[in-house]
């Protein structure tokens, strides 16, 4: 809730008011009450009295002739004295003359009175300040004797106590003003004690519990995104350290042996070397220039999940893409002494033909590049429990577990000094673990020194596909 100008009400304000007016109801409604109880607590005192009062002077004329003249002589200050005859005709008033007096039988007093020998009335005056109170009594003549006594009323009392109530009152309500502010500040101080940055916030009420709790939430939220914000921009940072790197070496050498060559420095014989030195530089970076583009779309694919930056899916044979790859590598297999082996089954892969290529082509690639002489890469396609599956083997030295969890990363090499040796651009199998993402697949990683290298992708179920064969 806003208040005026559009600012939001302060809570401690809110909480001060909202007691303040409370207090000052439940002060104002407490001296009514005590008015209240103290007129009636007098109201009934002075009826018992003249109950009292009215049974002893009854008492007394019962036992006298001339019920007038003992009346006469028993007045007393304060106490009016009627003699009802038992037609209700007035005998006699103490206060006023009994003749000028109207008949008295329709009197509730009375007429209880005469009808059960005693009874009680109490009316307000015409100023409203005074309540008149009567007992009547049935004398053993037939006739009816009454007492009554005037009290103040309420509101008469109130307007003859009225600058001691307002004293009161008005002490009452400081009183009430100084206990809200003091209560306002100490219910508020817990609240504003909560510090929604620390991530670890205590609610000081129960009804704050979910509030504190989302804030924790909240903070965890907020410390775990600027932590991958910081990852991401670290990545990035040493991405473009080392494509930088990457891209300057093999420019580096074509250049150079184009300078040699412009400048007929090199002899002869040794140019068909530069020009083959500058094609497999060119070759190179015409990789590594292949992979940075397809790394960023597959990154673009990761922000916003849309599948059409490769063009539409479409079902893709696993075994035949396999194949193909095994053919084109297994020149390469065969000039570094490695041998390469292939076997599966046909299963079919809903996604990108040339991204299935690509993850394919870069493990077989590594297990290739990185493998001993004489070793063997083992290419194996098949479905296991009804999803497909691609694994490749090496007889490599193995990668140390602590690397493991890293050479999916861009440009990660374990021994970068023979890395290089080997060629490649070190982007390989972070293309595989984005690639396999882009399909759905996880992909996991069997490894230790000396013992090879097995990586293996699982694809999810590919339900509704037909098989190869068409069943």
């Amino acid at each position: 809730m806003r208040g005026v100008g559009g600012r939001n009400r302060s809570l401690r304000g809110r909480l001060f008011l909202t007691m303040s007016i409370s207090l000052s109801a439940v002060c104002a409604a407490v001296t009514l009450v005590a008015v209240l109880i103290f007129q009636r607590s007098t109201l009934s005192d002075a009826e018992r009295q003249l109950a009292s009062e009215s049974l002893v002077i009854a008492g007394v004329l019962d036992g006298v002739r001339d019920e007038v003249g003992a009346l006469r002589d028993a007045a007393h200050p304060g106490v009016r004295m009627t003699l009802v005859g038992a037609s209700g005709v007035v005998l006699y008033d103490s206060g006023a003359d009994a003749s000028e007096l109207p008949n008295h039988a329709d009197r509730p007093e009375v007429a209880a009175a005469m009808a059960a020998g005693e009874g009680s009335a109490e009316r307000m005056s015409e100023t409203i300040d005074r309540v008149s109170l009567y007992h009547a009594v049935r004398l053993s003549s037939g006739d009816v004797l009454r007492l009554g006594v005037e009290r103040e009323s309420v509101s008469g009392m109130l307007f003859r106590y009225a600058s001691t109530l307002v004293l009161v009152v008005l002490l009452l309500l400081v009183v009430a003003w100084f206990a809200s502010s003091w209560l306002a500040r100490r219910l508020v101080e817990p609240i504003l004690a909560i510090d929604p940055s620390s991530g670890h916030g205590e609610s000081p009420y129960a009804e704050l519990d979910p509030l504190v709790e989302r804030f924790n939430e909240q903070h965890e939220q907020l410390m775990s995104r600027m932590e991958r914000i910081q990852s991401a921009s670290d990545i990035r940072l040493e991405f473009t350290a080392n494509m930088t790197h990457e891209l300057k070496t093999p420019i580096a050498s074509i250049s150079g042996a184009a300078e040699l060559i412009r400048d007929e420095v090199a002899r002869p014989e040794d140019v068909s070397g530069f020009a083959g030195r500058i094609f497999d530089d060119a070759q190179r970076l015409s990789g590594l220039v292949s992979d940075i583009l397809t790394l960023s779309k597959l990154d673009e694919f990761d922000r916003s999940r849309d599948g059409q930056l490769f063009g539409a899916l479409e079902p893709c044979d696993l075994f035949s893409i396999a194949r193909d790859v095994a053919e084109r590598y297994e020149g390469r297999a065969g000039r570094l002494g490695v041998t390469l082996s292939f076997e599966g089954d046909h299963c079919l892969v809903l996604g990108n033909q040339l991204l299935l290529d690509e993850l394919v082509s870069n493990l077989c690639s590594n297990g290739i590049r990185y493998n001993r002489a004489g070793g063997e890469v083992r290419l194996d396609v098949r479905a296991v429990d009804g999803r497909p599956r691609v694994r490749v083997s090496d007889d490599g030295p193995g990668i140390p577990l602590k690397d493991q969890p890293k050479v999916f990363e861009r440009f990660y090499r374990v021994d970068k000094g023979r890395s290089r040796e080997r060629g490649g651009t070190g982007l390989g199998l972070a293309i595989v673990k984005h690639a396999a993402s882009f399909h759905r697949a996880y992909v996991t990683l069997e490894s230790a020194p000396g013992e090879g290298t097995t990586i293996t992708v699982m694809f999810p179920p590919q339900e509704g596909l037909p098989t190869v064969d068409g069943r």
